[in-house]
């Protein structure tokens, strides 16, 4: 071919070219429009329905949340001390913040993927041709030192979707910290309660045990004097073994609820004890729901499913962008040289510059990839409806459980003060000798049991409390979470 031809060719191959042009133009051009529209995110719509107020709330509705110590409430200096051991050392805390350091980890792990890949490579190759094979026998040997570098631009958001997942992941993880916290000191409080409970009906039984005691002693000594029957007597006798069996069952119920609050602290029974006292002896404190809004942010088990669901809808987002292509970036740059002399010379610089591009064509994966993805978000939407209802509806049940176990305590009161007087005025009878003995053990039973029922509806109603604190969400503070979602989301 002659220089004219040659001159015409590249001149036509420049006009195809530059024809080309616009076409290439244009394509980049409607690439952010195609984006846009594959990229379109669905709008989720919770649908949450937030009741204006509570039916069995009294007072006002603008009431301050439970302060973090809300077990201080209860002026048991013993159960403030149980509470801060708990927080150290219980070990369902200590597992929930070692999954909080994984997801971390792993959101650390899913942002690397924004930033470029860097490694130095060192290579020594030694080789020798072969004479037999029509080669001159020479001995080289090559040094090669490099750099290398990969990147991969997240031109559709993949990556950055992936990271955002992890990071409302590692936000659910402390909120899911903060329920566990939670729900640990409930059970703190209540297995202490339960001491206390155990305690209370042993001293009621043991002082019942040693009335109806004197009780039958008196009758058989009226026996001996041949003033009573033989039948009062064993009726007596029945009524004190009945009391006495009752005391072991109550004995057991103490030492295993001690175990279980050592357990709770993370301490072996044996040598954990527990001093106890009285449930009369501690304050009865008065907690507000406040507004129902409020408890969506009180709440650490409705702010962790608000955020699971946040990780699931960013997993949608990367399962989208997982159709488009992926931009790779890769280089390497080094010396090479025979001699380590002239390694790093003149002339012994390389470098290599490669752009790849991968399309998606046929992967039957990918749409069942985003179909999982949507499935998993759509659950978790009816999981966060469902978190918030039932936040509600725990508030709902521990305020008219507070409410029913405040009057029942009351009314249980008046029977035992009734009750007592009934057999105040049997023994006065017994000892002038004017009672029928059948009517005695029926008010001394009546007695004894209205006591015990006492100390149970006792119980009940710190339960209750105890419940209702743990429904407000108890003493988490939200705004904690708050800064932690929003150092996640930057």
């Amino acid at each position: 071919m002659n220089q004219s031809a040659r001159l015409a060719s590249a001149a036509a191959s420049r006009t195809g070219r530059y024809r080309r042009l616009p076409i290439i133009i244009g394509t980049l051009a409607l690439l952010p429009t195609l984006t846009a529209c594959f990229l379109t995110r669905d709008e989720l719509d919770p649908a949450l329905e937030v009741p204006k107020s509570y039916h069995a709330a009294h007072g006002s509705p603008d009431a301050a949340p439970p302060p973090p110590d809300w077990w201080r409430s209860f002026r048991s200096s013993e159960l403030t001390d149980l509470m801060e051991q708990a927080q150290v050392a219980n070990l369902d805390i200590a597992v929930a913040v070692a999954q909080i350091a994984e997801a971390d980890a792993q959101a650390r792990i899913a942002g690397a993927a924004l930033l470029p890949i860097l490694d130095a490579t060192a290579n020594v190759q030694h080789s020798q041709s072969s004479i037999a094979a029509g080669g001159i026998g020479q001995v080289t040997t090559l040094y090669t030192p490099a750099m290398n570098a990969s990147y991969t631009l997240d031109f559709w958001g993949h990556n950055q979707a992936l990271l955002q997942a992890a990071e409302h992941s590692a936000v659910a993880s402390r909120f899911a910290r903060e329920v566990v916290a939670l729900t640990t000191f409930a059970s703190v409080a209540n297995a202490y309660f339960l001491v206390l409970e155990g305690q209370d009906r042993i001293g009621i039984a043991k002082k019942n045990l040693a009335s109806a005691e004197d009780t039958l002693k008196l009758i058989q000594d009226r026996f001996n004097q041949g003033t009573a029957a033989a039948l009062d007597v064993a009726q007596q006798a029945s009524l004190t073994a009945i009391q006495r069996a009752s005391i072991p069952p109550l004995i057991e119920q103490v030492q295993q609820n001690t175990a279980a609050l050592a357990l709770l602290l993370g301490r072996a029974p044996s040598g954990f004890r527990v001093k106890g006292g009285s449930m009369s002896k501690l304050a009865i404190p008065r907690v507000t729901p406040g507004l129902p809004s409020e408890l969506l942010q009180r709440r650490p088990d409705v702010r962790q499913a608000e955020a699971q669901l946040a990780a699931a809808n960013a997993n949608v987002d990367a399962a989208r962008t997982a159709f488009f292509p992926t931009i790779q970036l890769t280089g390497q740059a080094g010396f090479e040289s025979v001699m380590l002399r002239t390694l790093f010379g003149p002339g012994a610089t390389f470098y290599t510059l490669t752009a790849g591009l991968t399309q998606p064509i046929f992967d039957a994966t990918l749409p069942g990839q985003l179909d999982l993805q949507k499935g998993t978000r759509e659950q978790l939407l009816q999981a966060y409806r469902k978190s918030v209802t039932s936040a509600f509806t725990d508030v709902e049940k521990a305020l008219i459980a507070v409410e029913q176990t405040t009057r029942q305590e009351q009314l249980e009161r008046d029977a035992v003060k009734e009750s007592q007087r009934a057999f105040d005025l049997s023994q006065d009878k017994l000892h002038a000798g004017t009672i029928d003995l059948t009517t005695l053990l029926t008010v001394e039973q009546t007695l004894f049991t209205q006591q015990d029922t006492l100390a149970q509806d006792r119980f009940a109603r710190l339960e209750a409390l105890i419940a209702l604190y743990q429904a407000l969400g108890g003493g988490w503070l939200p705004d904690v979470g708050d800064k932690e979602a929003r150092a996640a989301s930057h």
